[in-house]
Protein backbone atom coordinates (compact mmCIF):
# COMPACT_ATOMS: atom_id res chain seq x y z
CA UNK A 1 0.00 0.00 0.00
CA UNK A 2 3.17 2.14 0.84
CA UNK A 3 4.28 1.61 -2.82
CA UNK A 4 0.96 2.20 -4.14
CA UNK A 5 0.88 5.69 -2.35
CA UNK A 6 4.05 6.88 -3.41
CA UNK A 7 3.47 5.91 -6.69
CA UNK A 8 0.44 7.86 -7.13
CA UNK A 9 1.73 10.50 -5.32
CA UNK A 10 4.60 10.27 -7.75
CA UNK A 11 2.50 10.95 -10.57
CA UNK A 12 0.37 13.32 -9.25
CA UNK A 13 3.48 15.71 -8.90
CA UNK A 14 4.20 15.10 -12.63
CA UNK A 15 0.91 15.50 -13.45
CA UNK A 16 1.23 19.21 -11.81
CA UNK A 17 4.53 19.87 -13.19
CA UNK A 18 3.48 18.74 -16.97
CA UNK A 19 0.24 21.20 -16.86
CA UNK A 20 1.88 23.76 -15.03
CA UNK A 21 4.52 24.40 -17.91
CA UNK A 22 6.87 25.75 -15.54
CA UNK A 23 4.52 28.65 -14.17
CA UNK A 24 5.53 27.31 -10.88
CA UNK A 25 8.49 28.18 -10.35
CA UNK A 26 8.30 31.00 -12.74
CA UNK A 27 6.22 32.41 -10.33
CA UNK A 28 8.20 31.85 -7.52
CA UNK A 29 11.74 32.74 -8.27
CA UNK A 30 13.38 33.10 -5.23
CA UNK A 31 12.03 29.78 -4.18
CA UNK A 32 15.21 27.70 -3.61
CA UNK A 33 15.93 23.99 -4.21
CA UNK A 34 15.59 21.21 -2.13
CA UNK A 35 18.68 19.01 -1.60
CA UNK A 36 18.15 15.12 -1.81
CA UNK A 37 19.23 14.38 1.54
CA UNK A 38 17.10 17.45 3.19
CA UNK A 39 14.37 15.83 0.77
CA UNK A 40 14.53 12.16 2.21
CA UNK A 41 14.66 13.39 6.13
CA UNK A 42 11.97 15.75 5.30
CA UNK A 43 8.12 14.85 4.32
CA UNK A 44 6.95 15.34 0.88
CA UNK A 45 4.17 17.58 0.25
CA UNK A 46 2.90 17.18 -2.98
CA UNK A 47 -0.84 17.99 -2.92
CA UNK A 48 0.40 22.05 -2.07
CA UNK A 49 -0.31 22.63 -5.87
CA UNK A 50 -3.23 21.43 -7.36
CA UNK A 51 -3.65 20.06 -10.92
CA UNK A 52 -4.69 23.40 -13.07
CA UNK A 53 -5.38 23.13 -16.74
CA UNK A 54 -3.90 26.05 -19.21
CA UNK A 55 -7.41 26.44 -19.90
CA UNK A 56 -8.75 26.83 -16.57
CA UNK A 57 -10.69 30.33 -16.18
CA UNK A 58 -9.66 33.07 -13.54
CA UNK A 59 -12.42 33.46 -11.33
CA UNK A 60 -13.22 34.84 -7.95
CA UNK A 61 -12.67 33.42 -4.70
CA UNK A 62 -15.39 31.17 -3.13
CA UNK A 63 -16.01 32.25 0.77
CA UNK A 64 -17.53 29.00 1.41
CA UNK A 65 -14.35 26.85 0.22
CA UNK A 66 -11.70 29.37 0.07
CA UNK A 67 -9.16 31.04 2.48
CA UNK A 68 -7.21 34.43 1.89
CA UNK A 69 -4.30 36.13 3.58
CA UNK A 70 -4.00 39.79 2.68
CA UNK A 71 -0.78 40.80 3.86
CA UNK A 72 -0.04 44.11 5.68
CA UNK A 73 1.98 46.84 3.50
CA UNK A 74 2.87 50.33 3.34
CA UNK A 75 1.52 52.58 0.85
CA UNK A 76 3.32 55.32 -0.87
CA UNK A 77 3.67 58.35 -2.82
CA UNK A 78 5.62 61.13 -4.64
CA UNK A 79 5.20 65.35 -4.46
CA UNK A 80 3.41 64.84 -7.58
CA UNK A 81 1.47 61.64 -7.44
CA UNK A 82 -1.44 60.08 -5.24
CA UNK A 83 -0.93 57.42 -2.83
CA UNK A 84 0.16 53.61 -4.07
CA UNK A 85 0.43 50.09 -2.59
CA UNK A 86 1.54 46.82 -3.32
CA UNK A 87 -0.52 44.37 -2.11
CA UNK A 88 -0.01 40.68 -1.77
CA UNK A 89 -2.53 38.23 -1.17
CA UNK A 90 -1.93 34.07 -0.43
CA UNK A 91 -5.13 31.98 -1.55
CA UNK A 92 -5.89 28.18 -0.22
CA UNK A 93 -8.70 25.77 -0.03
CA UNK A 94 -9.87 25.67 3.26
CA UNK A 95 -8.37 22.70 5.41
CA UNK A 96 -7.16 20.88 2.40
CA UNK A 97 -4.09 19.64 3.37
CA UNK A 98 -4.23 15.78 3.75
CA UNK A 99 -2.17 13.54 6.20
CA UNK A 100 -1.44 16.52 8.47
CA UNK A 101 -0.55 13.80 11.45
CA UNK A 102 2.06 12.04 9.65
CA UNK A 103 4.35 15.64 8.60
CA UNK A 104 3.47 16.25 12.71
CA UNK A 105 4.95 12.85 13.48
CA UNK A 106 7.84 12.94 11.25
CA UNK A 107 8.59 16.57 12.26
CA UNK A 108 8.74 15.59 15.95
CA UNK A 109 11.22 12.68 15.15
CA UNK A 110 13.39 14.74 13.36
CA UNK A 111 13.50 17.32 16.48
CA UNK A 112 13.35 14.20 18.69
CA UNK A 113 10.23 15.91 21.09
CA UNK A 114 7.81 13.13 23.01
CA UNK A 115 4.83 15.25 22.64
CA UNK A 116 2.07 15.31 24.37
CA UNK A 117 -1.59 16.03 22.45
CA UNK A 118 -1.51 19.81 23.02
CA UNK A 119 1.82 20.19 21.71
CA UNK A 120 0.63 18.34 18.57
CA UNK A 121 -2.51 20.17 17.95
CA UNK A 122 -0.05 23.38 17.99
CA UNK A 123 2.57 21.73 15.61
CA UNK A 124 -0.58 20.77 13.41
CA UNK A 125 -1.62 23.97 13.46
CA UNK A 126 1.20 25.85 12.09
CA UNK A 127 1.86 23.31 9.25
CA UNK A 128 -1.54 23.57 8.22
CA UNK A 129 -0.82 26.41 5.65
CA UNK A 130 2.40 24.48 4.33
CA UNK A 131 -0.32 21.41 3.40
CA UNK A 132 -3.11 23.00 2.27
CA UNK A 133 -3.57 23.40 -1.44
CA UNK A 134 -3.11 26.80 -3.28
CA UNK A 135 -5.19 28.37 -5.24
CA UNK A 136 -4.05 29.50 -8.46
CA UNK A 137 -6.23 32.28 -10.85
CA UNK A 138 -8.61 33.30 -8.40
CA UNK A 139 -9.48 36.88 -7.73
CA UNK A 140 -11.00 38.43 -4.40
CA UNK A 141 -12.38 42.19 -3.79
CA UNK A 142 -10.83 44.07 -0.81
CA UNK A 143 -11.95 47.37 0.53
CA UNK A 144 -8.94 49.96 1.91
CA UNK A 145 -10.04 52.26 5.28
CA UNK A 146 -13.89 51.59 3.97
CA UNK A 147 -13.16 53.81 0.70
CA UNK A 148 -11.19 52.29 -1.58
CA UNK A 149 -12.40 49.22 -3.70
CA UNK A 150 -9.96 46.71 -5.60
CA UNK A 151 -9.95 43.42 -6.89
CA UNK A 152 -6.56 41.57 -6.43
CA UNK A 153 -5.74 38.82 -8.40
CA UNK A 154 -5.12 36.64 -10.31
CA UNK A 155 -3.47 34.55 -8.06
CA UNK A 156 -0.17 33.08 -9.48
CA UNK A 157 0.54 29.09 -9.65
CA UNK A 158 1.93 29.69 -6.67
CA UNK A 159 -1.36 31.14 -5.14
CA UNK A 160 -0.08 34.12 -4.82
CA UNK A 161 -1.03 37.96 -6.28
CA UNK A 162 1.20 40.42 -5.94
CA UNK A 163 0.56 43.91 -7.63
CA UNK A 164 0.85 48.16 -7.47
CA UNK A 165 -2.23 49.70 -7.27
CA UNK A 166 -3.29 53.21 -7.50
CA UNK A 167 -5.60 53.77 -4.00
CA UNK A 168 -7.12 57.25 -5.12
CA UNK A 169 -8.43 58.11 -1.73
CA UNK A 170 -6.90 60.08 1.49
CA UNK A 171 -6.65 58.02 4.50
CA UNK A 172 -8.37 58.42 7.41
CA UNK A 173 -5.20 57.43 9.84
CA UNK A 174 -1.47 56.74 8.93
CA UNK A 175 -2.63 53.22 9.47
CA UNK A 176 -6.07 51.61 8.53
CA UNK A 177 -7.48 48.59 7.60
CA UNK A 178 -7.65 46.69 4.55
CA UNK A 179 -9.71 43.95 4.53
CA UNK A 180 -11.74 41.28 1.99
CA UNK A 181 -15.23 42.15 1.34
CA UNK A 182 -17.61 38.99 2.12
CA UNK A 183 -15.09 36.73 3.67
CA UNK A 184 -15.01 37.26 7.71
CA UNK A 185 -12.10 36.14 9.74
CA UNK A 186 -10.88 33.43 10.24
CA UNK A 187 -10.54 32.67 6.32
CA UNK A 188 -10.39 36.24 4.86
CA UNK A 189 -6.77 37.11 7.06
CA UNK A 190 -7.27 41.00 7.21
CA UNK A 191 -4.73 43.74 6.53
CA UNK A 192 -2.96 47.37 8.25
CA UNK A 193 -1.82 49.23 5.60
CA UNK A 194 0.59 51.79 6.63
CA UNK A 195 0.97 55.32 4.97
CA UNK A 196 4.48 56.41 4.74
CA UNK A 197 5.36 60.29 3.97
CA UNK A 198 8.22 60.61 0.79
CA UNK A 199 10.72 61.38 3.37
CA UNK A 200 12.35 60.92 7.10
CA UNK A 201 13.88 57.69 8.83
CA UNK A 202 12.57 54.64 8.61
CA UNK A 203 13.85 50.92 9.37
CA UNK A 204 14.25 47.86 7.70
CA UNK A 205 14.96 44.38 9.71
CA UNK A 206 15.68 40.87 9.39
CA UNK A 207 13.59 38.19 11.56
CA UNK A 208 15.29 35.47 12.30
CA UNK A 209 18.15 35.85 14.80
CA UNK A 210 18.06 39.21 14.49
CA UNK A 211 14.80 39.98 16.29
CA UNK A 212 13.45 36.30 17.05
CA UNK A 213 14.88 32.91 17.86
CA UNK A 214 15.11 30.47 15.42
CA UNK A 215 18.44 29.27 15.74
CA UNK A 216 19.02 29.08 12.01
CA UNK A 217 21.84 27.29 11.03
CA UNK A 218 20.65 24.36 13.07
CA UNK A 219 17.88 22.53 11.09
CA UNK A 220 16.69 20.48 14.28
CA UNK A 221 16.77 24.32 15.75
CA UNK A 222 14.51 25.56 12.98
CA UNK A 223 11.58 23.46 13.23
CA UNK A 224 12.01 23.49 16.87
CA UNK A 225 11.81 27.46 17.51
CA UNK A 226 8.98 27.39 14.10
CA UNK A 227 6.47 24.91 14.93
CA UNK A 228 7.14 22.62 18.81
CA UNK A 229 7.54 25.86 20.97
CA UNK A 230 4.32 27.54 23.01
CA UNK A 231 4.97 30.69 22.06
CA UNK A 232 8.38 32.11 20.15
CA UNK A 233 10.70 33.80 21.58
CA UNK A 234 12.19 37.99 20.97
CA UNK A 235 15.72 38.36 21.03
CA UNK A 236 16.19 39.26 24.34
CA UNK A 237 16.39 43.32 24.73
CA UNK A 238 15.43 43.83 20.85
CA UNK A 239 11.74 45.00 21.80
CA UNK A 240 13.08 47.72 24.05
CA UNK A 241 15.52 48.82 21.46
CA UNK A 242 12.55 48.59 18.74
CA UNK A 243 10.45 50.68 20.72
CA UNK A 244 12.83 53.17 22.06
CA UNK A 245 13.88 53.42 17.98
CA UNK A 246 10.41 54.19 17.17
CA UNK A 247 9.71 56.96 19.59
CA UNK A 248 13.57 58.35 18.86
CA UNK A 249 12.63 57.80 15.02
CA UNK A 250 9.59 59.70 15.25
CA UNK A 251 10.50 62.48 17.22
CA UNK A 252 13.12 63.44 14.03
CA UNK A 253 10.19 62.84 11.51
CA UNK A 254 7.99 65.30 9.87
CA UNK A 255 4.68 66.03 12.02
CA UNK A 256 6.16 63.28 14.51
CA UNK A 257 5.44 60.21 12.23
CA UNK A 258 6.07 57.07 13.26
CA UNK A 259 8.84 55.26 11.14
CA UNK A 260 7.94 52.92 8.54
CA UNK A 261 9.37 49.67 9.80
CA UNK A 262 10.19 46.50 7.25
CA UNK A 263 10.51 42.99 8.52
CA UNK A 264 12.46 41.52 5.39
CA UNK A 265 12.68 37.69 6.21
CA UNK A 266 13.64 34.96 3.63
CA UNK A 267 11.06 32.81 5.73
CA UNK A 268 8.51 31.40 3.27
CA UNK A 269 5.06 32.99 3.48
CA UNK A 270 3.40 30.38 4.41
CA UNK A 271 4.62 31.21 8.31
CA UNK A 272 2.83 35.08 7.69
CA UNK A 273 0.01 34.49 10.36
CA UNK A 274 2.46 32.77 12.55
CA UNK A 275 5.32 35.60 12.13
CA UNK A 276 2.77 38.46 12.10
CA UNK A 277 1.50 37.12 15.36
CA UNK A 278 4.72 37.13 16.66
CA UNK A 279 5.66 40.48 15.28
CA UNK A 280 2.36 42.54 16.52
CA UNK A 281 2.97 40.53 19.92
CA UNK A 282 6.54 42.32 20.77
CA UNK A 283 7.61 45.35 17.61
CA UNK A 284 6.05 47.91 16.04
CA UNK A 285 3.50 47.61 13.31
CA UNK A 286 5.00 47.13 9.97
CA UNK A 287 5.14 45.59 6.54
CA UNK A 288 6.64 41.83 6.36
CA UNK A 289 8.33 40.46 3.22
CA UNK A 290 8.42 36.82 3.03
CA UNK A 291 9.79 34.52 0.41
CA UNK A 292 8.35 32.27 -2.45
CA UNK A 293 7.42 29.05 -1.71
CA UNK A 294 7.89 26.31 -4.93
CA UNK A 295 8.96 23.25 -3.47
CA UNK A 296 6.96 20.66 -2.39
CA UNK A 297 8.67 19.45 0.80
CA UNK A 298 9.17 20.55 4.07
CA UNK A 299 12.74 20.78 3.49
CA UNK A 300 12.24 23.70 1.50
CA UNK A 301 11.46 25.67 4.89
CA UNK A 302 15.18 25.46 5.71
CA UNK A 303 16.54 25.50 2.72
CA UNK A 304 14.80 29.13 2.31
CA UNK A 305 16.74 30.30 5.24
CA UNK A 306 20.55 29.06 3.98
CA UNK A 307 20.44 29.44 0.08
CA UNK A 308 19.97 32.35 -2.07
CA UNK A 309 19.43 34.65 0.69
CA UNK A 310 21.98 37.53 -0.12
CA UNK A 311 19.94 37.66 -3.91
CA UNK A 312 16.50 37.57 -2.55
CA UNK A 313 17.26 40.06 -0.07
CA UNK A 314 19.14 42.37 -2.55
CA UNK A 315 16.22 42.29 -4.23
CA UNK A 316 13.81 42.86 -2.00
CA UNK A 317 15.69 46.13 -0.60
CA UNK A 318 15.79 47.33 -4.40
CA UNK A 319 12.07 47.73 -4.65
CA UNK A 320 11.23 48.35 -1.06
CA UNK A 321 14.00 51.77 -2.42
CA UNK A 322 12.10 52.46 -4.95
CA UNK A 323 8.55 52.79 -2.60
CA UNK A 324 10.60 55.38 -0.88
CA UNK A 325 13.63 56.73 -2.32
CA UNK A 326 13.83 60.09 -0.51
CA UNK A 327 13.70 57.98 3.51
CA UNK A 328 17.06 57.19 5.27
CA UNK A 329 16.65 53.88 6.29
CA UNK A 330 18.31 51.60 9.21
CA UNK A 331 19.25 48.46 8.15
CA UNK A 332 19.39 46.01 11.50
CA UNK A 333 20.37 42.37 10.88
CA UNK A 334 22.40 39.05 12.22
CA UNK A 335 25.36 37.27 10.96
CA UNK A 336 23.39 33.99 10.62
CA UNK A 337 22.29 34.44 6.99
CA UNK A 338 23.96 36.78 4.57
CA UNK A 339 22.31 40.18 6.07
CA UNK A 340 25.75 41.94 5.98
CA UNK A 341 26.54 40.61 2.04
CA UNK A 342 22.73 41.96 1.27
CA UNK A 343 22.96 45.86 3.16
CA UNK A 344 26.39 46.07 1.83
CA UNK A 345 24.78 45.78 -1.81
CA UNK A 346 22.13 48.45 -0.85
CA UNK A 347 24.67 50.84 0.77
CA UNK A 348 26.78 50.84 -2.28
CA UNK A 349 23.90 50.92 -4.26
CA UNK A 350 22.10 53.80 -2.19
CA UNK A 351 24.71 55.51 -0.38
CA UNK A 352 22.11 58.34 0.34
CA UNK A 353 19.48 56.17 1.18
CA UNK A 354 20.89 54.00 3.80
CA UNK A 355 21.42 56.04 7.24
CA UNK A 356 23.20 53.04 9.10
CA UNK A 357 23.58 49.24 9.38
CA UNK A 358 23.49 47.03 12.16
CA UNK A 359 24.73 43.60 12.40
CA UNK A 360 24.19 41.28 15.38
CA UNK A 361 26.66 38.71 16.18
CA UNK A 362 24.99 35.63 16.71
CA UNK A 363 26.88 32.72 19.34
CA UNK A 364 26.12 29.89 20.67
CA UNK A 365 24.58 27.66 18.15
CA UNK A 366 26.11 24.72 17.06
CA UNK A 367 25.90 24.06 13.72
CA UNK A 368 27.30 27.57 13.01
CA UNK A 369 30.76 28.05 11.76
CA UNK A 370 31.36 31.24 14.30
CA UNK A 371 34.74 31.69 12.86
CA UNK A 372 34.01 32.33 9.44
CA UNK A 373 30.22 33.89 10.01
CA UNK A 374 31.57 36.16 12.82
CA UNK A 375 34.85 37.43 11.68
CA UNK A 376 36.32 40.83 10.90
CA UNK A 377 37.40 39.47 7.25
CA UNK A 378 33.80 38.43 6.53
CA UNK A 379 32.79 41.98 7.76
CA UNK A 380 35.27 43.94 6.15
CA UNK A 381 34.42 42.14 2.37
CA UNK A 382 31.02 42.63 2.63
CA UNK A 383 31.20 46.24 3.46
CA UNK A 384 33.64 46.75 0.91
CA UNK A 385 33.21 50.62 -0.34
CA UNK A 386 31.45 51.30 2.52
CA UNK A 387 32.04 54.21 4.72
CA UNK A 388 32.97 52.55 8.13
CA UNK A 389 31.14 54.84 10.22
CA UNK A 390 28.10 53.75 8.48
CA UNK A 391 28.13 49.78 9.76
CA UNK A 392 28.55 48.39 13.19
CA UNK A 393 28.66 44.68 14.38
CA UNK A 394 27.32 44.29 18.32
CA UNK A 395 26.16 41.69 20.59
CA UNK A 396 24.02 44.06 23.17
CA UNK A 397 20.84 45.99 21.74
CA UNK A 398 22.31 48.82 24.12
CA UNK A 399 24.82 49.48 21.66
CA UNK A 400 22.27 49.76 19.05
CA UNK A 401 20.46 52.72 21.06
CA UNK A 402 23.74 54.39 21.84
CA UNK A 403 25.23 54.71 18.70
CA UNK A 404 21.78 55.56 16.99
CA UNK A 405 21.21 58.28 19.65
CA UNK A 406 24.64 59.77 18.97
CA UNK A 407 23.48 59.88 14.89
CA UNK A 408 20.28 61.99 16.31
CA UNK A 409 21.70 64.51 18.55
CA UNK A 410 20.81 62.98 21.90
CA UNK A 411 18.10 60.84 23.41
Amino acid sequence: MDFFNELTSQGRRALVDATSFGAIERSSPWSPDVDAELRHAMPDLFDRFPINWPWTPVKPIDPALHSVWILDNTAFRDSNSGWKAEFVAAYFIKNSGKDVSRVVSTILDFVDLKADDVTRQRVAKRLQPFVDTVLPKRTIDVSVDGKARLELGPSSQSGISSKVYDLEMQPSAPAVQTAALDLPPPFGLPATTHFAAPIGWAILSDIDDTIKVTQTPSPVGVLTNTFCVETPQPIPGMPELYAHLNKLLAAKNPNDESPPFFYLSASPYNLYPFLRTFLTTNYPSGTTILRDASWQNLGGLITSLSQGTNEYKTDRITKVHSWLPGRKFILIGDSTQSDPEAYGNAARAFPEWVGAIFIRKVTGIAEMNENEKNSSVRFEKAFKGVDRRLWYVFEKPGEVAERIEGMMGGS
